[in-house]
Order: structure tokens, then C-alpha cells, then sequence
């Protein structure tokens, strides 16, 4: 037989209506084929022709049959398979290895995947469009009705079909428009709940007597209720009989034998993956060996039986809650063992509910063909469609992060898909919480570089460094202009501050020149109608400001106290036709009035010499306190800075001297005095603020000395350089070589404050041979030529001996003579020669320039010093060491260059007076003046209003007028009549 006939009769003798016979046809072919091929090379005879006919009609004749069979397969009926048959095909799936677990396999096995995907490979097991059969329109008719009813919960066909196809009892469902409304009724309130028996009000009342009996109607309601009505008391201990409690000991587990959930396959119907690792090693132990051999004994079993599968799901239930056995099981890590190979399945009847909703997602796919997947899906397939979302972006999230498997709890995954229904998509953490293993998947998750190893990895972490690079960019640039914006904002604030600050400036100027010039207008009209004032109805509003520098005031403590010091100035009630407004400068309490009420109600008493004879003086005097003092308690502002900014204060002081004359006595003049003095229209009795502070210093009062030739000690005023301060120091001290000790006292400052001394003829070396050289050159000592070689060698000596020796006076302000240098360089200062004379003695005298230029001394006194040589600390008036005509002459030439500078007011002149060694004589040097109202001047005041006296300014005696002396019979007499008046009573 020719190899032609016998494919051609190969081919034909196998049936065409068999399906199946396909694969058997080609086999054999295949062996046709071979014998062919050792024929022809047996025989060395090759016809090539007779090969070609032979394959061409074999060919055709295989394309015939195939054709037959696509026709027989088309023409078949289909039906819905029945849930039997369902169930089984479920547990043929996963006990038989189909194309995707083959697939599985070898990529478990060899560590690569398959070349085509599992998509394509099943779409193209499919019969092309050509082969596929068409429906008539009777049978799609047909078919569409039955769909229609099958949709249709209401049929009865269709709910007895699937009841006993699938088991599934459709629920009614009513249209809503067919719902007949609710007949409208009339709604009756009222309580349909007998009232409780409550506590008795005797038991209420006293907690003591026994409770009620509690019957078995109200034990119904509860302890709770019982409790709360309070027929059982609330102390009462509660116990109950059986106790819900069970105690039971716990059973202790060591540590090494750590629980550890296993795969245990029974006879591949199902499987238990929860204790399946990321790993992806395999450990070994020493029961590996016997846990291989017990898979490879499955794969030999033969065929589950219905009911052998039953008990197998039952007991694999069973060996999940068992504890641990030394059974040697082989635990999976991550290689998934094919099932046994495909049999025929029998219908089997499985309870869903005993099969457990947990499915693996391996590299990012869903095993979905595992029965734990089919019974999940069997389970939630009325709501599939958000499940599967839900489990789609599930699987993404994996892919992305490249896990290589996951467990999926199907309860929690239908929860999350149905509460995130038709709303936002959940996050990756919500995702991740229906995962059985989800920490290890968020530990997996959250290593550095974990995104990039998986899906489109190298794609996103070249996103990431562009992003990142750009990121840098454009915040580097940002961060640039931000810089720039905040510069250029910086730039238009400090420019927009500098033109405000400057029209501010320039606004201010304006004022304070207004202010000036109200003032010089008002203080000329004082002195034109000064004569007349003086004698008439006055008010005096006293404001004792000491209006110093702001660096001087900050270093003053309790600087509201030391201005309040010339409280006395109330005293000026002495004259009948004044009337005195004073300003606190701090509160005063009632206890401080009634004190002050007390002491001015003794002025008719001392006048008289008559303690009975007191009167009434409170609506002759004011005390206001302005309120900024509460708002501005630590920034030591001067009185008139606080009053000007109490409007209250201000108001309250003009409608005070409303239609009535009036001036200010301001302590030391400050700018705001002018500005209070706008406000209330009225003249000041002191100098102008910037001449009184220019004179007021120690290098202005030596101007004014010098203008009025009057005695100085020798010195040097107007000192703000180091050499200045070496060259005039060393120069003085050449001219005048008895003088031991110097003074360095500072601009704008008082008692002291500013004053340090040096005994440098102490610590000077060249001392002797100074005084020795003087007395070698006689007369000619005054010559340049002479002092030269004494001068530079002072010179060279004084620098050391000043930071060594130099001493300050109040050390409080400045502790050490570079604090003070410091100071002294930066505002100013003289240098002062002390009297060379172990006896000196320091008075000072009070004067006054009224606003008509008529000059008069008010008070003098010398001064006590107590702590130290230059701080005053009070007076004994009158003054007793120097003659009055001498020291009057003095005064006058003082007062009269002090009027021609316009300066009018209270002033004080200090003195120093001492008696010359070589001549014998008494010297008087002027050394400081104080151009505002000083606190002997109040003192003065107050001495003179409680003793009546009267001061002689030509003779400088105090002149007291005795008290009226009484007979003893007068005071008898007046004894006797106020024994009888407390008789009467």
C-alpha cells in the first residue's frame, strides 16, 4: 500500500461526527508521516511528487472533517448549567490542573512565565467569527423572552427555576407607585405605659428605714430600673446567681513553639493560605523529606467520591482550630503544588458557607480559580460589580508595589467595596486593612524602592527624578524670588517708614515751633500783666516735672516718688489770693489727703497761736493725678509727658482755672510742657526747655559764670575726646600744683550722679620735682617754656594713674571709671579742681526772676553732706559762711547774665567757700546752676507756712514771729469753762 492510500484511508476510516476523535486523527497522521519517512530511506527511491500529492490530499481532507466538526459543535443546544453541576465544576477546578494552574506551575517551577499571556491563550481556544453560529429570529425571540422573564423577579417560572437550578429564593419586590398610601389617622397622645413604683417619700426622706419590699412584676424591669427608682439602694453589692464568669485556667504556650498557620492540602479540594509568607525561600526542616512524599501520594489517590469530599472539607474545618501536633505537615512559603490531574467530575452538593472567603493574589493576580474565589464570587454575586472594582484597584495597588502575594479577606473586601460605592475610591491603607497578611504587605510597601520594582517601575522612578529635579528647580527659583520679594518689601517698608518718619518729622518741627512761639507770645504778655497778677486772685497749677534726658531718666528707680518730692509746694496757700492745682505724679491714697487736709488747716491756728483756731482750706487746693500714669507704669515718662496724654486730667484742670488767671510752675522744662501749656492757654513761669537744659549743664554754667565774672575753680569745660581729656587735665594740673584732687563731672546730670574724683597728687610721681621746679621758676612759672618739661612728664603719668585711681561717686549709676569714661566722652563734661583746703564748705542759694525782670533771693542754706563729700543731702537755712553783701554782689551778677538770656523763673546757685592758705583770705567759687524750680525752694516753702516767718534776703536771716503768750489766769479760766461744758453733759 502506497503512503498516499494509507493516509487517505486513515483519515477517512475515523468517524466525523465524534468530536473528540480530532486529536486522535492527528496523532495518527503523525505516525503515517514517520513510517513514510523510513520507508523512503530504506528504500534510497525518492519520488518527491507522490509525498506532495499525498500531504495535499490529507490536507484537505483534515480541513473537511475540521469543518464537519465546527458544524456539529455550533448546532448544539445550550442551556444554563444547574448549580450541581456548578458546584462541581468548582471542585474539578481545584482539584484538576487547568491551563492556568499549568501556567502557574511553570512559572513557580522554572521562574518564568509563560511567552503568551492567559488572555490570549483562552481567546484563542475560541471558534473564530467565521464558524460561530447565528440565531433565527424565532429562536431570538425566544431567547429574548426567556431573558425578559428571567429578569422579572415577579415570574413564577422564573423563581421556581432558579430555586431548584441554584437554590436562590428571589425576594418580592413591590413598585413604589403601586404602594396604596397610608390611610391618614388621627394620632392620639397620651402615655400607654403604666408608671412605676418609685421609692416612698418616708424612705426618701430618711435613708435609715428598710427599703420596700420589691415584688416579681417590678423585678422585670431590670436592675437597672430598680436602681434608678431607688428601691435598691445604691451602696448595695450585687451578685449573681450563676456567676457569667466562668474562670478556667489558660493554657501557657512557649515561646519556640511559636503558632504558625499551614497549608494542609486534603485531597486538593481546598486550601488554607493565611500562613503563607512573603518569602520567597523555602525553608527546610527536618520533616521537608516527609512532607514532599505525603504531596506526591496524593497525586497517585483515586477519585473523590461526593461524600468523601464532604468529610475531607469537614475535617480539614476540624484540623484548623486543632493546636499544633507533632504530625510533620510541610508549611508553604511560596510555591504553590499543582493538584492531581483532570478527572471527569461527578455532581456534588457543598455547602458555600463551610468554605472559607479567602482567595491569594500572587504577583498582582487573582487565583480565580480556587473554589475559596468561586464561592466567594458565588456568595456576592448580587453586588459583583463594586466587589470586582474594589478587587481590580486592589490588584493594581499589588502590581505597583510588586508583592509578590497577598491574601484577600472577601467579608471585609464586599464591606469596603460597598460602603465606598458610587463615592471616593479608597485609599491604599483602606485597601490594604481587607488583607489577611496586611502588615507584611504595609512593612513590604513602605521599603525605600519598593514602587520601582514594580509595575511600570523604571517609568515611575524616572517620573520621580524628574519630578524631583524640577521640584529642586522651581523651589530654588522660587525660593529666589521670594527672596528677592521679601528684599524689595523690605526696601518699600524702610523707604515707606523713612517718608512718614520724615513728614512726621518735619510735622513735629512745625508743632514745636508753634509751640515755642504761643509760648514766648504768652510769656510776654505775663510780663506786661505780671504787676497786676501778682496782687490780684491767681491760680498756680504746680506740674513738678523733672524733664531730664531719656537715657538719664531709665536709670532712675522710683522716678515717681523722686518727683513727688516737692509735694510742699501746696504750701503756697499761704498767700490768701492763691489758689494751687498740683499734679501727682503718683496716686495718693486717702491717708496721704487727709494728712495734707490736716497740715494746710493749721495755717489760721499758727497765725494765731491758737490750736482751735483751724479752718477749712480744701477748696483752695487741687490734687489731680493724670490716668496715663496707670497705662504707662515702667517707662519713666516725665509728669508733663503723662499729662499730656490724660485728656481727663487736662480737662478737668481747665475747667478749673476757667475765667480765672493762671500760670504753670514746671519743675525741670521738658518740650511736653509747652504742649500742656497750648492746651490749657496759659503762660509758663520758666524758662524756655532748650535754654534751661543748654545752661542747666556744668560746661553752660560756666559760660554763664564767666559772662558774669564770678569766681571759678579752675578747670576745663566741654570735654568729649580722650587726648582733649589728657592734654587739659595735665595742663591744669601744671598751672595749678596745690591742688590735690580733680572732679570730672558730666553734662546733664544731678546729685552727683555724674561726678567721679582722683586724687592724683597722691599717685603722681613726679609730683615733688613739680613743685620744686615751680618754686626754682618763680614768676616765671606761667610761661610755656617753664611748664614744658613738668607738663610732659604729667602727661606721660596721667593716663595709668586715671585708669587705676579714678573713683566714681555714685556707684550704682556707674561702677567703674570705663562706664563712666565712656559716658563722659559721649555727652560731655568739665574737669574741676577741688579747694585746696582740708575746710570746705558748700551753701546754696535759691533766687527768682519774675517775668518783669525784678530779681530776688528766696531762700540759701548750707548744705549737709552725709554719705559723701559731692551729694547734697539737705540744708540748714539760713546760710551763716559767707558774708550776705559778698555773696548777694554774686548772686545779682549770676541772676542778671542768666535775664539776659531770657531766662526767667526759680533757679538755684551752689557755692563752694573755703579759706586761702597763703593769702588767708575766704574764697567763694560759683560751681553749678540749676535753672528749674529746686527742692529747697519747696522746703522753704513749707518752713515758711508753718512757722510764719519771713526771710531777709539782704542780712540772709529768717525772721519768726512769736507765738501770742497766755497768762497762766487766761488758761485757767478757760480750763475751768471746759470742765463745766463736760459737766452739763
Amino acid at each position: 500500500m502506497s503512503s498516499e492510500e494509507l493516509l487517505t484511508e486513515n483519515v477517512q476510516d475515523v468517524p466525523s461526527t465524534n468530536p473528540q476523535q480530532v486529536g486522535d486523527i492527528l496523532i495518527k497522521v503523525h505516525e503515517d508521516l514517520l513510517h513514510i519517512k523510513e520507508q523512503l530511506v530504506n528504500s534510497g527511491q525518492t519520488d518527491i511528487s507522490i509525498i506532495q500529492n499525498a500531504i495535499e490530499k490529507t490536507e484537505s481532507n483534515i480541513k473537511q472533517q475540521t469543518a464537519n466538526v465546527l458544524n456539529v459543535i455550533n448546532n448544539q443546544v445550550k442551556s444554563l448549567p444547574s448549580l450541581s453541576e456548578q458546584a462541581s465544576s468548582q471542585l474539578r477546578a481545584a482539584a484538576e490542573p487547568t491551563w492556568e494552574a499549568q501556567i502557574a506551575q511553570g512559572v513557580l517551577s522554572n521562574g518564568k512565565s509563560p511567552a503568551v499571556p492567559r488572555l490570549k491563550n483562552r481567546q484563542s481556544m475560541l471558534p473564530t467569527n467565521k464558524n460561530q453560529y447565528s440565531f433565527t429570529p424565532a429562536e431570538k425571540h425566544r431567547l429574548n423572552m426567556a431573558q425578559k422573564s428571567i429578569f422579572n423577579p415577579q415570574n413564577m417560572l422564573t423563581r421556581q427555576t432558579m430555586n431548584e437550578n441554584y437554590g436562590l429564593q428571589l425576594p418580592f419586590i413591590t413598585d413604589p407607585s403601586h404602594r396604596k398610601k397610608p390611610v391618614q389617622q388621627r394620632l392620639i397622645l397620651g402615655s400607654n405605659v403604666e408608671p412605676l413604683a418609685a421609692l416612698p417619700a418616708a424612705n426618701r426622706k430618711d435613708p435609715q428605714l428598710a427599703p420596700p419590699t420589691i415584688t416579681e412584676g417590678e423585678a422585670r424591669h431590670g436592675i437597672l430600673s430598680l436602681l434608678e427608682r431607688g428601691l435598691i439602694p445604691p451602696g448595695a453589692e450585687l451578685s449573681f446567681q450563676p456567676s457569667p464568669v466562668k474562670h478556667k485556667l489558660a493554657q501557657i504556650y512557649s515561646a519556640e513553639e511559636k503558632k504558625q498557620e499551614t497549608l494542609v492540602i486534603a485531597d486538593g479540594t481546598t486550601h488554607n493560605l493565611a500562613g503563607v509568607k512573603l518569602d520567597g525561600s523555602v525553608k527546610t526542616n527536618t520533616h521537608s523529606i516527609q512532607g514532599s512524599s505525603v504531596l506526591e501520594s496524593d497525586k497517585n489517590r483515586p477519585l473523590a467520591t461526593p461524600a468523601s469530599l464532604t468529610k475531607d472539607i469537614q475535617a480539614k474545618q476540624k484540623s484548623i482550630h486543632m493546636p499544633k501536633t507533632s504530625v510533620p505537615q510541610k508549611t508553604l512559603e511560596l510555591q504553590l503544588q499543582p493538584g492531581p490531574p483532570p478527572a471527569t467530575p461527578n455532581v456534588i452538593s457543598v455547602d458555600h458557607k463551610a468554605v472559607q472567603h479567602r482567595f491569594p493574589i500572587q504577583h498582582g493576580h487573582t487565583k480565580d480559580s480556587t473554589n475559596e474565589y468561586m464561592a466567594f464570587r458565588q456568595h456576592y454575586c448580587l453586588s459583583w460589580g463594586p466587589v470586582i472594582t474594589t478587587l481590580q484597584r486592589l490588584e493594581r495597588v499589588l502590581q505597583d508595589y510588586a508583592v509578590p502575594i497577598a491574601f484577600v479577606n472577601g467579608d471585609k473586601l464586599a464591606d469596603l467595596a460597598l460602603e465606598f460605592d458610587m463615592e471616593i475610591q479608597p485609599n491604599i491603607d483602606e485597601l490594604l486593612t481587607t488583607l489577611v497578611n496586611h502588615e507584611d504587605v504595609k512593612a513590604l510597601i513602605k521599603t525605600p524602592g519598593q514602587r520601582y520594582k514594580g509595575r511600570n517601575g523604571e517609568h515611575s522612578a524616572a517620573t520621580r527624578i524628574q519630578s524631583q529635579y524640577r521640584m529642586y528647580k522651581q523651589r530654588k527659583a522660587y525660593l529666589e524670588y521670594r527672596h528677592r520679594k521679601w528684599a524689595a518689601g523690605v526696601i518699600a517698608l524702610t523707604w515707606v517708614m523713612n517718608v512718614k518718619m520724615a513728614t512726621m518729622k518735619r510735622q513735629l518741627k512745625v508743632t514745636r515751633k508753634r509751640e515755642v512761639d504761643h509760648f514766648k507770645e504768652r510769656a510776654q504778655v505775663l510780663s506786661l500783666s505780671w504787676h497786676r497778677i501778682k496782687r490780684s486772685r491767681r491760680v498756680i497749677i504746680h506740674v513738678p516735672s523733672l524733664g531730664y534726658a531719656q537715657r538719664v531718666r531709665d536709670t532712675i528707680k522710683e522716678f515717681g516718688t523722686l518727683q513727688n518730692s516737692q509735694m510742699a509746694r501746696l504750701c503756697d496757700i499761704r498767700d490768701p489770693n492763691v489758689d494751687v492745682i498740683y499734679v501727682s505724679p503718683v496716686p495718693v491714697n486717702d491717708e496721704c489727703m487727709q494728712y495734707y487736709a490736716k497740715l494746710m488747716a493749721l495755717k489760721p491756728a499758727v497765725d494765731s497761736g491758737n490750736v482751735e483756731d483751724q479752718a477749712d482750706v480744701d477748696d483752695r487746693y487741687k490734687i489731680v493725678v493724670p490716668e496715663a500714669i496707670k497705662s504707662f507704669p515702667t517707662h519713666n515718662m516725665c509728669l508733663s509727658t503723662h499729662l499730656k496724654y490724660s485728656p481727663k486730667a487736662l480737662k478737668r484742670i481747665r475747667a478749673l482755672i476757667n475765667g480765672r488767671e493762671a500760670y504753670m510752675v514746671t519743675g525741670m522744662p521738658h518740650e511736653d510742657d509747652l504742649s500742656v501749656a497750648e492746651f490749657l492757654n496759659v503762660p509758663i513761669l520758666g524758662p524756655e526747655p532748650d535754654v534751661a537744659h543748654l545752661y542747666s549743664s556744668k560746661s553752660g554754667s560756666k559760660r554763664i559764670f564767666q559772662s558774669a565774672n564770678i569766681k571759678i575753680p579752675p578747670g576745663e569745660f566741654d570735654i568729649y575726646t580722650f587726648p582733649q581729656l589728657h592734654d587739659s587735665l595735665a595742663q591744669l594740673i601744671t598751672d595749678n600744683l596745690d591742688v590735690r584732687t580733680w572732679l570730672f563731672k558730666m553734662d546733664h546730670e544731678f546729685d552727683g550722679r555724674g561726678t567721679a574724683y582722683c586724687h592724683i597728687a597722691d599717685h603722681l610721681r613726679c609730683y615733688m620735682w613739680a613743685r620744686k621746679e615751680c618754686e626754682r621758676y618763680g614768676d616765671k612759672w606761667s610761661k610755656k617754656w617753664a611748664q614744658e618739661p613738668v607738663f610732659n612728664k604729667i602727661h606721660s603719668e596721667l593716663p595709668n594713674i586715671l585708669e587705676n585711681h579714678c573713683e566714681t561717686v555714685h556707684k550704682n549709676v556707674y561702677s567703674t571709671w570705663q562706664q563712666f569714661l565712656a559716658a563722659f566722652l559721649s555727652r560731655g563734661g568739665v574737669v574741676e579742681a577741688t579747694p585746696p583746703s582740708d575746710s570746705v564748705t558748700c551753701l546754696a542759694v535759691n533766687m527768682l526772676i519774675e517775668p518783669d525782670g525784678q530779681i530776688s533771693i528766696v531762700s540759701s542754706g548750707d548744705q549737709i553732706h552725709a554719705e559723701s563729700p559731692y551729694r547734697c543731702w539737705g540744708l540748714s537755712t539760713p546760710q551763716c559762711s559767707v558774708e550776705p553783701e559778698d555773696l548777694n554782689k554774686s548772686c545779682k551778677l549770676i541772676a542778671n547774665a542768666c535775664k539776659a538770656r531770657g531766662i526767667v523763673g526759680y533757679f538755684a546757685i551752689d557755692f563752694v567757700t573755703y579759706i586761702d592758705a597763703r593769702t588767708g583770705n575766704q574764697v567763694c567759687w560759683a560751681v553749678d546752676l540749676n535753672l528749674h524750680y529746686d527742692d529747697s525752694i519747696a522746703m522753704n516753702c513749707l518752713v515758711n507756712f508753718m512757722t510764719n516767718g519771713v526771710f531777709n534776703a539782704n542780712d540772709h536771716v529768717f525772721n519768726i514771729t512769736p507765738p501770742i503768750q497766755q497768762s497762766r489766769r487766761q488758761r485757767r479760766r478757760r480750763h475751768q469753762s471746759a470742765e463745766e461744758e463736760v459737766n452739763l453733759f
